[in-house]
């Protein structure tokens, strides 16, 4: 169990051209600003009583970025995006898993998310 908490705390997180992420235990994954956009978890985008997603991927503006992101204690980011959307919080432990479940399917071509080299 300890090690899987390593395994889900940043050491760093740093927003330009995508959202990069530097874990504790060595992996550096990257994740493009649509991809998590269209990712969000927040009751605006995913229904609260179904789990269904309700967002529109083609309302996403495709140059969409980050205006600002915060720490929400220790345990993930709230990012206020340049669409206006600001109530999606991000925890370490949904980036991670989105990162992984992309990385169990060998990062397909097209793939929202990759590895650092």
């Amino acid at each position: 169990m300890a090690g899987d908490l390593k395994k889900r705390k940043p050491r760093d997180i740093v927003y330009e051209q995508d959202l990069k992420v530097e874990w504790r235990d060595g992996i550096v994954s990257h994740f493009p600003f649509v991809a998590l956009r269209d990712s969000c978890p927040c009751a605006s985008c995913v229904d609260e009583l179904t789990g269904r997603k309700v967002l529109d991927k083609s309302s996403i503006p495709t140059d969409i970025y980050i205006k600002k992101a915060d720490y929400v204690g220790n345990y993930a980011i709230r990012i206020d995006w340049s669409d206006g959307h600001d109530t999606g919080i991000y925890s370490f432990r949904f980036l991670r898993d989105l990162f992984d479940m992309a990385a169990a399917k060998g990062f397909p071509t097209g793939g929202p998310f990759a590895r650092e080299s």
